[in-house]
C-alpha cells in the first residue's frame, strides 16, 4: 500500500523536480521499478529478521523473568 502511495506522490512530483534533473528522463520506468523493489526488499528484511530472532525465544522462559 505503501509502495503505491508513493508512487503516485512521486509521478505527481516529478514537475517539480524535473528542472533539477539534468540528462535524466523524470518519467523513467526503470528507476521507478528499482527503487520501489529496493524499499519493498529493505521492509521485507526489517520485518523478517527480528521475527526470526523472536521465534527461537522459549515463550514459557520469557514469561518466567517477567
Amino acid at each position: 500500500m505503501g509502495v503505491v502511495v508513493g508512487l503516485a506522490i512521486s509521478l505527481a512530483a516529478t514537475r517539480a523536480v524535473a528542472s533539477f534533473l539534468y540528462g535524466v528522463d523524470p518519467l523513467d520506468p526503470l528507476i521507478f521499478a528499482g527503487v520501489s523493489v529496493a524499499l519493498v526488499t529493505a521492509a521485507l528484511l526489517a520485518c523478517y529478521l527480528p521475527a526470526r530472532l523472536a521465534t527461537k525465544v522459549d515463550p514459557v522462559g520469557a514469561l518466567r523473568c517477567e
